[in-house]
């Protein structure tokens, strides 16, 4: 935890924050080990970042006078469509694109996806919610990503996508593409991966018909949780 992220609910003066819950509690006292009048680096959940001065400590609560007047990171210009990875993976997904900043999120079914992934737990909005904010605490950032669960491919291409793509470019990540994919570039992207094992022909054809463009990545075969940041490291380096 980089940042410790507070939200309108810890506030109980117009400049005082009381932390109470577990997770932060245990993490401000043993790992950064605070005593009266350190100083914090914090943020508002959706708001701007700043310190806070420790002004009253016990081993149920911890309480801070705080300033707020940093923004937060300037997020990429980037949507994420992502085939729904296998539950142990999603966890590292979520928490990986938000510490780099990515604010719009669109997990999608594909052929490739097994059906058992969309029954797992961690696709709750409070479980979502949670590994948002531990990549958000990571990456020193506030603005919470927007994730969108979409369980149909074929409607969501043909009468939704085009849409969100609007002025982008719009690329697929797909082993068997001849064009090498771009790098450092600096406009808005949407950018598609698929499951393990890339998505199949027909969702290729589909992706191309709405008005991606298929990109290789080399020789390489790489999994989902490696690809996401490679693929993002890559284009806004």
């Amino acid at each position: 935890m980089n940042l410790v992220l507070v939200s309108q609910s810890d506030f109980i003066a117009e400049d005082v924050i009381s932390i109470r819950d577990r997770r932060r509690l245990e993490h401000i006292t043993h790992i950064q080990q605070i005593a009266m009048g350190d100083s914090l680096k914090l943020g508002l959940l959706n708001g701007q970042m700043g310190v806070g001065e420790v002004i009253f400590y016990s081993g149920e609560e911890i309480r801070l006078s705080i300033r707020l007047t940093q923004p937060a990171p300037t997020a990429l210009p980037l949507t994420l469509i992502l085939a729904l990875p296998r539950p142990k993976m999603l966890k590292r997904t979520l928490q990986t694109v938000a510490t780099l900043g990515v604010k719009r999120i669109y997990l999608i079914n594909s052929y490739r996806v097994e059906k058992s992934y969309w029954q797992t737990p961690l696709l709750s909005k409070e479980s979502i919610h949670e590994h948002l904010l531990l990549g958000l605490e990571q990456g020193c950032d506030t603005q919470l990503p927007e994730v969108t669960l979409v369980k149909r491919f074929k409607p969501f291409v043909e009468d939704e996508l085009k849409n969100i793509i609007g002025n982008t470019q719009a690329i697929v990540a797909h082993p068997y593409a001849d064009l090498p994919c771009p790098a450092q570039i600096t406009h808005p992207t949407t950018l598609a991966i698929g499951p393990e094992g890339g998505f199949i022909p027909y969702e290729i054809n589909l992706l191309e018909n709405c008005g991606f463009s298929a990109v290789n990545l080399g020789q390489r075969i790489m999994r989902v949780e490696t690809v996401v940041p490679y693929l993002i490291g890559r284009l806004f380096a």
